[in-house]
């Protein structure tokens, strides 16, 4: 079993930052890809980003040029960097585990966290 924690949301005005953290716990994620979706009013989750445990990272194209996710595996944790955040960014984010390839699909991925809500005023 894996463990997640979301931490870092908030209300922030357009145009800010936000980092994101999710700490993992439980099994040792060697093998495992992390993934950021987002959940907002009324919508399905959607992909945000992800990330292997060498590095390799994949966004969407929402997220590309602004959002930056990446891992440190000594500490278990899992980022997303978050720039000039808009207003349709407001939503409650969630880290999730997958032991499966690369994937931005939400099924892929086994484990999931509480969620952490993100505010963005115009």
């Amino acid at each position: 079993q894996v463990q997640l924690v979301e931490s870092g949301g908030g209300l922030v005005q357009a145009g800010g930052s936000l980092r994101l953290s999710c700490v993992a716990s439980g099994h040792t994620l060697t093998n495992y890809r992390m993934g950021w979706f987002r959940q907002g009013p009324g919508k399905e989750r959607e992909f945000v980003a992800a990330v292997t445990f060498e590095g390799i990272t994949l966004h969407s194209d929402s997220a590309k040029g602004r959002f930056t996710i990446s891992r440190d595996n000594a500490v278990n944790t899992v980022y997303l960097l978050m720039n000039t955040l808009k207003p349709e960014d407001t939503a409650t984010y969630y880290c999730a585990a997958s032991d499966r390839p690369l994937s931005d699909r939400p099924g892929n991925y086994a484990y999931w966290g509480q969620g952490t809500q993100i505010t963005v005023s115009p």
